[in-house]
């Protein structure tokens, strides 16, 4: 039970450090932070009976590490995958040569019309192994695993960016580098 409770607060915790804030009444700064005390008291005001060990549980054990805190852990913010105006203040990097992409089979008609866009977040994000790109894509439904050819766009001149927890970021895919398409399964 108390691991279903800590997926569902997980969840919350996405909702209101990558998309909507202003669900419990707080502010991020312009690098997608907030102070533990104030998103703490903002929770437990909005009924979400989180205290400062539950919080760093939650933080601890997500299997995807969307959370991280700041070094004294006075802070903390959502590592990747916001809808909201933030920069993470990530630097451009070499990426491997390929990386991948899971979304649902539902998805693929309009990613081979348009190849991979951002939409309502601010990057797209890509996996660094095939594993991961499926656990992705079965939560939409049946996955589908896109190979991307990585190494090329940044030859191109596209910037890559890592984030915290290991998710490459980049504005967008175009078609040209999607060269294989699987099913996740």
């Amino acid at each position: 039970m108390k691991e279903k409770t800590n997926k569902g607060l997980s969840k919350f915790l996405s909702l209101v450090l990558r998309h909507k804030p202003e669900t419990i009444g707080i502010s991020l700064d312009s690098n997608g932070w907030v102070k533990v005390s104030i998103l703490l008291k903002a929770l437990n005001k909005n009924s979400k009976n989180i205290d400062r060990q539950l919080l760093e549980e939650i933080v601890n054990t997500n299997d995807k590490k969307r959370f991280a805190f700041n070094e004294d852990k006075t802070m903390i913010r959502a590592s990747q995958g916001h809808s909201v105006d933030i920069d993470l203040g990530l630097k451009p990097i070499i990426p491997p040569e390929q990386l991948f992409h899971g979304t649902a089979s539902k998805n693929a008609d309009s990613i081979f019309s348009s190849g991979l866009q951002k939409r309502g977040r601010n990057h797209v994000h890509l996996s660094l192994d095939k594993e991961t790109a499926v656990k992705v894509g079965m939560r939409h439904g049946t996955p589908v695993v896109l190979t991307i050819m990585s190494g090329d766009m940044h030859r191109d001149g596209i910037k890559f960016y890592l984030s915290e927890n290991g998710v490459y970021l980049v504005d967008a895919v175009d078609m040209k580098y999607i060269r294989f398409i699987n099913s996740g399964i």
